[in-house]
Protein backbone atom coordinates (compact mmCIF):
# COMPACT_ATOMS: atom_id res chain seq x y z
CA UNK A 1 0.00 0.00 0.00
CA UNK A 2 1.27 3.60 -1.27
CA UNK A 3 1.78 6.06 1.67
CA UNK A 4 0.11 9.88 1.26
CA UNK A 5 2.24 12.48 1.62
CA UNK A 6 0.82 14.50 4.51
CA UNK A 7 2.14 18.15 2.82
CA UNK A 8 -0.85 19.62 1.31
CA UNK A 9 -0.93 20.10 -2.65
CA UNK A 10 0.46 22.80 -4.32
CA UNK A 11 -2.09 25.64 -5.30
CA UNK A 12 -1.90 27.47 -8.00
CA UNK A 13 -1.22 31.17 -6.82
CA UNK A 14 -2.18 34.47 -8.79
CA UNK A 15 0.25 36.24 -10.27
CA UNK A 16 -1.56 39.48 -9.93
CA UNK A 17 -0.10 41.18 -6.82
CA UNK A 18 -2.58 42.30 -4.26
CA UNK A 19 -4.10 45.39 -4.54
CA UNK A 20 -3.16 47.55 -1.65
CA UNK A 21 -5.74 48.51 1.01
CA UNK A 22 -6.80 52.35 1.50
CA UNK A 23 -4.28 53.09 4.59
CA UNK A 24 -1.02 51.61 2.32
CA UNK A 25 -2.00 53.36 -0.32
CA UNK A 26 -1.87 57.14 0.89
CA UNK A 27 1.28 55.22 2.77
CA UNK A 28 2.93 54.92 -0.82
CA UNK A 29 1.39 57.77 -2.88
CA UNK A 30 3.18 60.27 0.27
CA UNK A 31 6.31 58.34 -0.16
CA UNK A 32 6.90 58.55 -4.05
CA UNK A 33 5.74 62.28 -3.92
CA UNK A 34 7.98 63.31 -1.13
CA UNK A 35 11.05 61.46 -3.25
CA UNK A 36 9.78 63.73 -6.43
CA UNK A 37 8.96 67.35 -4.64
CA UNK A 38 11.25 69.42 -2.77
CA UNK A 39 8.39 69.26 0.42
CA UNK A 40 7.05 66.71 2.45
CA UNK A 41 3.32 65.75 2.92
CA UNK A 42 1.36 66.81 6.09
CA UNK A 43 -1.35 64.42 5.87
CA UNK A 44 -3.95 62.70 3.24
CA UNK A 45 -6.92 64.62 2.47
CA UNK A 46 -8.67 61.63 0.33
CA UNK A 47 -8.13 58.76 -0.93
CA UNK A 48 -10.39 57.19 -3.68
CA UNK A 49 -10.54 53.50 -5.45
CA UNK A 50 -9.54 54.04 -9.26
CA UNK A 51 -10.36 51.66 -12.44
CA UNK A 52 -6.42 50.74 -12.05
CA UNK A 53 -5.06 51.44 -8.38
CA UNK A 54 -5.74 54.57 -6.29
CA UNK A 55 -6.34 58.08 -6.50
CA UNK A 56 -5.03 60.09 -3.32
CA UNK A 57 -5.40 63.21 -2.20
CA UNK A 58 -1.63 64.87 -0.63
CA UNK A 59 -1.91 67.72 1.31
CA UNK A 60 2.18 69.29 1.05
CA UNK A 61 3.46 72.51 3.05
CA UNK A 62 4.97 74.38 0.70
CA UNK A 63 5.84 77.47 2.02
CA UNK A 64 5.82 77.72 6.36
CA UNK A 65 5.09 81.53 7.39
CA UNK A 66 4.66 83.23 11.22
CA UNK A 67 1.81 82.86 11.89
CA UNK A 68 1.41 79.52 10.87
CA UNK A 69 -2.27 80.55 9.75
CA UNK A 70 -0.70 82.12 6.82
CA UNK A 71 1.36 79.43 6.13
CA UNK A 72 0.73 78.08 1.80
CA UNK A 73 -0.01 74.77 1.61
CA UNK A 74 -0.87 72.49 -1.63
CA UNK A 75 -3.36 69.61 -2.58
CA UNK A 76 -1.93 67.25 -4.66
CA UNK A 77 -3.65 64.07 -6.74
CA UNK A 78 -1.38 61.16 -6.70
CA UNK A 79 -2.72 58.41 -8.58
CA UNK A 80 -0.90 54.95 -8.05
CA UNK A 81 -1.54 51.46 -9.29
CA UNK A 82 -2.76 48.11 -7.70
CA UNK A 83 1.18 47.82 -7.26
CA UNK A 84 1.57 50.92 -5.07
CA UNK A 85 3.41 51.91 -8.17
CA UNK A 86 3.26 56.20 -8.85
CA UNK A 87 1.48 56.80 -12.44
CA UNK A 88 0.98 60.34 -12.20
CA UNK A 89 0.65 63.29 -9.68
CA UNK A 90 -0.43 67.12 -10.19
CA UNK A 91 -0.99 69.63 -7.84
CA UNK A 92 -4.49 70.73 -7.83
CA UNK A 93 -4.87 73.29 -5.26
CA UNK A 94 -2.90 76.03 -3.36
CA UNK A 95 -4.46 78.05 -0.26
CA UNK A 96 -3.65 79.10 3.22
CA UNK A 97 -3.85 77.48 6.43
CA UNK A 98 -6.31 79.17 7.49
CA UNK A 99 -8.58 79.13 4.78
CA UNK A 100 -11.42 78.01 4.17
CA UNK A 101 -13.13 75.71 1.23
CA UNK A 102 -15.64 77.34 -0.70
CA UNK A 103 -18.95 76.02 -0.33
Amino acid sequence: MAERDPRPSPTKTSTRPRAPKPAEAARHACEQLASLIVHEPEGVSGVARHEDGWLVSVDVLEVARIPDTTSLLATYEVRIDERGELQEYRRVRRYRRGAADDC
